[in-house]
């Protein structure tokens, strides 16, 4: 079998053939080639699920940076599985689909290539055991998000949409990235499964630990309040948004929480946090869904309530693990099913949701559905497609999400009997705020289908005559909806398979057996049947009058949204930044000498004074020669008559004067390539200075006012006895290892006779190479901005 180290990695090397490809074939082909990747990893991910289901995991190790336990590790699970496969296989429907979708004149190799390195990170994000691995690969989907969504860079919403989504995700990942090092610094290790095992739970830094893994989390997967993002992540093309928010990106918070549920599920924080988070999302983004016109946008507040019902669920799940062995364990272990179960879903009907609302812009010209309505008898096919993604969204049997709504249903109503956490305070807070959710859930639902395929037609509203999608755009849809049906009728095959191994990896401390009854679609007249039929008939009810009820969005003042408070937060961060730098930048040599020093004065002089180095030992000193004093006196009579000067010619031979005389100090030191150098550098400034001597102005006196001229002495007394502090300090204190080590046994570790050399390449050869990069990366911005400096018609373009 294919293992998992080369799945992660084949996308990426699949990325970097993208353009050879892409050169070589015609360019609506380079989907067929790409589309071989997530298939073969499908059908080799696929292969493991018979021995994952019977208990056995695979794990893999590559040293990396063994002396900080960062190793590229990766560990197969039954968690990690069924990312594995909702990323390789959603993956491959929405290749497919794009093939159909996108022109030849778009840029298809970028596509690909942005489409491969997410596909690729996303894999790294669930299979990694290892923190920084992980984190490595967490940042670098919330990069190539941002150039998926941007795709079509050309239009501001576009780019005002990657940005947003950029800034919000790598926040959250900051906060994660912070809570990992004090993890580490918990437990001594990077590795996530010994963590499990190691963790300490009244350790000071467990509860900001977990409070900042959870802020990651909830920006990647659009909890409240960081769920602004992605309504406007909705500019990237559909084959994009399908696979951003119904399967990877949005999903990985969701997996992040469950993976680290066995860390800090037992806690009460946790619950608290993660289900209250979860439940205002899945409301707020039920509720602000019936309210869009446009049927992406439609879509995307539907994401974010579907994953508020799964946060909610895993929040629920969580206190399975504070609870032990008992009755009341089987309520929070069935959340977790459930939770697990809906996810699942959530991919099939919302991939399907997103692709027939592609095939709508791409039948009809639009996607608004005050221009939409009738074209069911037009597109029959996406008809059916939608009609089935929407019903099991609003959770209507006989399709998959009709299973998970219930056990949410059944879970939320258990919660709130039991009294773990003094939940009977609320007791009826959960069942109540998520049977409003899904009461919103099924208007919206309701309004995809009826809006947009019944009623009358409007073709005078249209950009075009509306027209079914060709066949090859309907693939995918039509496999995501027979999936949602089969789910429906078979549903015991993924949770024998796929779900009950996860499970094992959420709760590893509990005994499972038993505990999950099977998946069934009737088990009687209980409350979650009662709730299901209740939100049918209010739901039903309120679509019908929705015209005499919807202006309650318009009591909220528009200036009090989140996305204007964002929005607004970055205009005053701007005019922020902009005065500061206007305080600092103010075009003048001398003000920026006067920062530099006085940070030197502060840094420095601070350092000696506070940690004792200001001390003097001259015990060991060689002893001073005449040669030594007569170049001192010359220096210091160069130095004391360069102000004084009269002319620039005689400054510049001054200060020639002053380095020579340093040259010599190194040959008196017996330091002959130090004093090469300095000789080759004195003569080369003296020559350049004496070259542009003709075309310099003319020499005048400066009329500086007295205030300025103290406060330059001040300083350059201060910075002057600060460097000869600092010299003869460093003959006395001792604050760090002396460097003599790397000269004492240089040509035996790293071959080489010169030391700075050996420094440069082998002992300090990290600081070398990234010091390398960064120039490449300042040479390599100089160079875009020189070469691909936009044209005309591209200018016309932007503001699009």
């Amino acid at each position: 079998m294919l293992s998992v180290n080369l799945a992660i990695l084949i996308p990426f090397l699949a990325a970097i053939l993208v353009p050879f490809l892409y050169a070589k074939v015609s360019r609506k082909h380079i989907g067929w080639f790409v589309l071989i990747v997530p298939v073969v990893l499908f059908v080799s991910l696929a292969r493991y699920i018979p021995s994952v289901a019977g208990g056995e995991t695979y794990l893999s190790t590559i040293a990396w940076i063994p002396s900080y336990g960062i190793h590229f590790t990766t560990y197969l699970d039954g968690l990690s599985i069924i990312f594995g496969l909702l990323i390789t296989g959603i993956g491959s429907l929405v290749i497919i689909y794009s093939i159909y979708y996108l022109s030849a004149e778009e840029s298809l190799g970028h596509f690909y290539i942005y489409l491969l390195l997410f596909m690729g990170a996303m894999l790294g994000v669930v299979f990694s055991d290892n923190l920084m691995v992980f984190y490595a690969f967490w940042e670098l989907t919330s990069i190539s998000s941002f150039l998926l969504i941007a795709f079509w860079y050309h239009r501001k919403r576009s780019r005002y949409g990657a940005k947003k989504a950029l800034l919000t995700t790598v926040t959250g990942g900051i906060a994660m990235l912070t809570s990992f090092i004090m993890i580490y610094v918990m437990t001594g290790t990077m590795s996530i499964r010994e963590i499990i095992s190691t963790i300490d739970y009244g350790h000071a830094l467990f509860i900001p630990a977990m409070l900042l893994l959870l802020l990651g989390a909830f920006t990647k997967s659009a909890q409240f309040p960081f769920h602004i993002w992605l309504p406007d992540a909705m500019e990237a093309p559909t084959p994009i948004s399908a696979y951003l928010h119904s399967a990877t990106m949005v999903k990985a918070g969701i997996y992040l929480v469950a993976r680290f549920t066995p860390i800090f599920g037992s806690h009460e924080t946790w619950f608290w946090l993660v289900s209250s988070v979860g439940i205002i999302t899945l409301f707020w983004g039920s509720f602000n869904a019936v309210r869009q016109t446009d049927l992406k946008a439609l879509l995307a507040y539907s994401t974010i309530s579907q994953l508020g019902l799964i946060m909610t669920l895993f929040g629920i799940g969580s206190a399975a693990l504070s609870m032990g062995a008992g009755e009341e364990t089987v309520i929070y272990t069935q959340a977790t099913f459930a939770a697990l179960f809906h996810l699942v879903n959530h991919s099939t009907f919302k991939g399907a949701l997103f692709m027939v609302i592609g095939i709508v812009n791409h039948g009809a010209g639009t996607r608004d559905i005050r221009r939409l309505g009738g074209l069911m008898s037009l597109m029959p096919i996406s008809f059916t497609i939608a009609l089935i993604g929407s019903f099991s969204m609003a959770g209507l049997p006989p399709f998959n999400g009709f299973l998970s709504k219930e056990m949410f249903f059944q879970a939320v109503v258990s919660v709130s009997q039991s009294g773990i956490f003094s939940l009977h305070v609320s007791k009826v807070l959960f069942p109540v705020v998520a049977w409003v959710a899904s009461v919103f859930t099924f208007i919206y639902c309701m309004i995809i289908v009826f809006k947009t395929f019944l009623g009358p037609y409007q073709p005078e509203k249209l950009d075009h005559e509306a027209h079914e999608a060709p066949a090859g755009m309907l693939i995918s849809p039509i496999i995501l909806a027979v999936l949602v049906v089969g789910i429906f009728f078979f549903p015991n095959v993924l949770g024998d398979y796929l779900l009950r191994p996860a499970m094992a990896s959420i709760l590893p401390s509990i005994e499972l057996e038993g505990m999950i009854e099977p998946i069934s679609a009737w088990h009687g007249f209980n409350p979650a049947l009662w709730m299901t039929l209740g939100v049918i008939a209010v739901g039903t009810l309120m679509y019908l009058s929705i015209r005499r009820w919807k202006g309650i969005y318009s009591l909220l003042p528009e200036n009090w949204t989140l996305d204007n408070l964002y929005n607004n937060s970055l205009i005053q961060m701007e005019k922020i930044s902009n005065r500061i730098t206007s305080f600092y930048m103010t075009g003048y040599l001398r003000s920026y000498s006067i920062y530099i020093f006085l940070f030197f004065i502060a840094a420095v002089g601070g350092t000696l004074l506070f940690t004792g180095a200001y001390a003097f030992d001259f015990a060991g000193d060689a002893p001073i020669s005449v040669y030594e004093i007569v170049l001192v006196l010359v220096m210091v009579a160069a130095a004391l008559a360069i102000p004084l000067a009269k002319s620039r010619v005689n400054a510049v031979l001054l200060n020639g004067a002053l380095g020579y005389s340093m040259a010599l100090f190194f040959v008196v030191f017996r330091a002959p390539d130090l004093a090469l150098t300095q000789l080759v550098v004195e003569t080369v400034s003296t020559a350049l200075f004496l070259l542009c001597f003709y075309f310099l102005p003319k020499w005048k006196k400066e009329e500086t006012p007295r205030r300025t001229k103290r406060t330059n002495l001040v300083i350059s007394i201060a910075v002057g006895i600060i460097f000869v502090l600092v010299a003869l300090s460093v003959r006395g204190g001792k604050l760090f290892d002396t460097i003599s080590g790397y000269f004492e046994n240089a040509y035996e570790l790293a071959g080489g006779k010169n030391i700075v050399n050996a420094i440069l390449g082998d002992f300090r050869a990290f600081d070398t190479m990234l010091e390398v990069i960064v120039l490449f990366i300042g040479g390599l911005s100089v160079y875009t901005l020189i070469k691909l400096k936009s044209t005309k018609e591209e200018q016309n373009l932007e503001d699009q």
